[in-house]
């Protein structure tokens, strides 16, 4: 059995921080305390005051396995989530083929049980069509059902309101769905296409993606699952006016209705677009300062419940096409967790907020088993950090598959030098461990 002692660590964990040890024996941990013992045959690892936080479980990243492993795969994407210190993700339907059938679900599976680094589960794909496929998912097996209510890559689009009705109406599981409005868009976009034509102007995309779209989307979202009694999860706000259709006044175990926000709205503006370009290019759109701002607000003030990455890789040469064929989405999991902890040395965000958001509440918003914390008997997920050790994001060290990362030229405060999956040590200081030790997911349902 491996057993492993890492000792003096700054333990983030639950609200606090204190100096102490955690003992992992096997795939768990086994104590946490002060001044313990390493046990005959143990590895000891000194962390000299680094901090360690519970692995973070990254809800929703698109990892391009099957059908669109030009751009990434299980493999490379779970490899470069575990030098950014994520352990666990949850990953979306939109592949080729599309997880809309539990075949084709079942089969992302296996491909993870073969590949991936990390531990994985993934979400099951609404259609117009597939009620009944839908309803056969296990609630104890997989994370949960994904609609598209604004189109996005791989054309998932759920546009029939009856529909979406009898789907909120006949699953207990917890639905994420994007939220942006179709007709809006559409709108907008040909407005601009018919000014600009093909090559329109970056900086329009947060006008044509725009707040009208995204906050009628989620209210109409909000409505429908306060009619029916639907577990909602709107994924990525991106404007401040959503962030006031959420509530902060009761606990997260008790919420119905419940919001996320990704790194990338948080870390840029529209006014980043002119030196960005289409690397920053998303659906829903990076907007103003103003929203940025409210973001920002509604995550310390608990409207906001979980920070994620929509971790969604494509190629240089495919982001670099004009506008109207640059597709959105970039790719985050090795680079979000740095970018929150820069944010907590600016003052903006504490650790022990940080670990909150995305370590505790992604558990207890999908009720997983047995991870999110640094608690005996939890598996051992754990990441070191050393807060006083900066580096630089560069090409070089991006561990990406498409080789690019809207955070270069970034210095990071912090370096992640240790993460644990299941109580091996997969990621040493620049170095890892080749063999897999990622786990399915499950849940507490």
């Amino acid at each position: 059995m491996n057993i492993t002692l890492v000792k003096n660590a700054y333990i983030v964990n639950e609200g606090t921080t204190i100096l102490g040890d955690v003992l992992i024996e096997g795939n768990y941990i086994k104590t946490i305390g002060t001044g313990l013992e390493a046990p005959k045959d143990a590895t000891i690892i000194d962390a000299n005051g680094a901090h360690l936080l519970p692995g973070a479980i990254d809800d929703q990243v698109h990892f391009r396995e099957p059908g669109l492993t030009h751009k990434a795969n299980i493999a490379t994407e779970s490899r470069a989530a575990i030098a950014g210190g994520i352990t666990s993700f949850i990953e979306m339907p939109n592949t080729v083929p599309q997880a809309t059938t539990q075949e084709e679900l079942e089969k992302k599976f296996e491909t993870a049980r073969k590949t991936s680094f990390a531990n994985y589960s993934f979400m099951f794909g609404g259609t117009n069509d597939n009620l009944e496929e839908l309803l056969k998912t296990d609630p104890n097996t997989v994370a949960g059902i994904k609609l598209f209510l604004g189109s996005s890559t791989g054309n998932m689009l759920v546009d029939n309101e009856e529909v979406l009705k009898k789907i909120f109406s006949s699953t207990d599981m917890l639905i994420s769905v994007h939220c942006e409005d179709e007709a809006t868009i559409r709108k907008n976009f040909q407005e601009h296409l018919d000014q600009y034509g093909e090559d329109i102007p970056i900086k329009l995309h947060p006008i044509i993606r725009s707040e009208e779209a995204c906050y009628l989307s989620s209210s109409k979202a909000i409505e429908l699952a306060k009619e029916t009694g639907a577990r909602l999860h709107i994924f990525h706000l991106s404007t401040a006016k959503e962030t006031n259709l959420f509530r902060n006044d009761i606990p997260l175990k008790d919420k119905k209705i419940t919001a996320e926000v990704c790194v990338h709205h948080l870390n840029f503006n529209d006014s980043d677009y002119e030196t960005k370009g289409t690397f920053i290019k998303w659906n829903p759109a990076v907007k103003t300062k103003t929203d940025q701002d409210g973001l920002w607000e509604a995550l310390l003030d608990d409207r906001i419940d979980v920070i994620a990455t929509d971790h969604a890789p494509h190629t240089l040469e495919e982001k670099q096409q004009v506008y109207t064929k640059a597709p959105s989405g970039g790719p985050l999991v090795q680079h979000a967790l740095p970018a929150m902890i820069n944010a907590s040395k600016e003052g903006k965000i504490s650790l022990e907020k940080i670990v909150e958001k995305m370590c505790h509440n992604p558990a207890i918003l999908f009720e997983v088993k047995k991870r999110g914390y640094i608690r005996e008997g939890y598996y051992a997920d754990l990441v070191l950090v050393d807060t006083n050790k900066s580096w630089v994001a560069t090409k070089e060290n991006t561990l990406y598959k498409c080789g690019w990362t809207p955070f270069e030229g970034t210095e990071f405060k912090s370096t992640i030098t240790h993460t644990f999956v299941n109580g091996e040590l997969v990621y040493n200081q620049g170095t890892f461990k080749e063999t897999l030790h990622g786990k399915r997911l499950e849940f507490n349902r």
